[in-house]
């Protein structure tokens, strides 16, 4: 963590890298300062969308919010070749700005946020959908999310199993025994078929077609798919998002960008009207409408208000260790 001074602007930007983002709120701390942000009212349909331009290198991604006091704007960049250079596919850097006088306080790094808000967005879709008992769990992918999944998944419930299913073998393993350095006693590799004994499915990967048979996961269980948010590409099918009970961040922001749903509506198996509810009703206590029974689907696909609600909680948490 180093302060720098802006140009013409009294006050010093703090650089936070990878580290310092990680060192300063944990997973726990991220779902909380997002279900308090949604507590307080904000409205995620009223968010702005998120700007995103095709770049020679894959995909520029623009996301600005305000609230709470501050302002800010992400600037993202995907980069699908940069797996083959040893480099992370997620790029980018995060501008934190005072709410009042829009005066730059802070700069994070983009990806480490990143890495941090979206399980979090996961985890507390999982607190208010998931059942209150050691999950068994399969996480679809071994990049970065499925690791920042398994350490806010553990903020939230007890897992009883892991079950990774990977396309890399030997990345999979490696998941497979970090979680049982954090406590889960039974993780290991598996497929696909395994969604049939599972109470939590997570889908963080970069499929664009379904990555299992939505007809095998149980009624009651919960699944949650944030790999994408391109309205061509899926990670769950439609067997499972027609007989599911659906959870978005946003309606707005779910229809225009969730290829898991929109695929679904373009085949007419479902309708518009499918989603049952959002994030903002399941913190405030307001469940969706469709009858229990099925599983329960929560699709994510990432939004500007979740980044600004974290990188507040991680620019506070430095400001009050830099007083102490």
């Amino acid at each position: 963590m180093s302060a720098v001074r802006s140009a013409g602007v009294a006050d010093t930007v703090l650089r936070l890298g990878e580290a310092d983002v990680a060192a300063l709120v944990t997973p726990a701390g991220a779902v909380e300062a997002l279900a308090a942000v949604l507590r307080d009212g904000l409205d995620p349909e009223s968010c702005p969308h998120r700007t995103s331009m095709p770049v020679p290198a894959g995909e520029l991604l623009l996301m600005p919010a305000a609230g709470g006091g501050y302002a800010g704007v992400k600037i993202a960049g995907v980069a699908p070749g940069n797996a083959a250079r040893g480099l992370p596919r997620i790029t980018g850097s995060y501008l934190l700005l005072d709410g009042t006088t829009l005066h730059p306080v802070a700069l994070l790094d983009g990806a480490a946020l990143t890495a941090l808000r979206t399980p979090a967005v996961s985890a507390l879709a999982v607190r208010h959908l998931a059942a209150r008992r050691p999950l068994r769990t399969v996480v679809f992918g071994s990049g970065p999310q499925a690791y920042g999944h398994l350490a806010a998944l553990l903020a939230v419930r007890e897992l009883a199993e892991v079950v990774v299913v990977a396309r890399n073998a030997a990345a999979g393993a490696s998941l497979a025994d970090h979680a049982r350095t954090l406590g889960v006693p039974a993780a290991r590799t598996g497929t696909a078929a395994d969604v049939a004994g599972a109470d939590l499915v997570v889908c963080c990967t970069t499929a664009r077609e379904p990555l299992f048979d939505g007809r095998l996961v149980p009624d009651g269980a919960t699944v949650v798919a944030v790999g994408s948010h391109e309205p061509d590409a899926r990670e769950t099918d439609t067997a499972l998002v027609r007989r599911a009970a659906v959870y978005v961040e946003s309606r707005a922001a779910a229809l225009r960008e969730a290829g898991d749903l929109l695929i679904p509506e373009a085949e007419g198996a479902i309708g518009p009207g499918h989603v049952a509810g959002t994030l903002a009703d399941l913190v405030r206590g307001r469940p969706g409408g469709r009858p229990p029974g099925g599983p329960q689907l929560f699709k994510s696909v990432g939004m500007a208000w979740e980044d600004l609600a974290v990188a507040a909680a991680v620019y506070a948490a430095a400001v009050a260790g830099s007083e102490t």
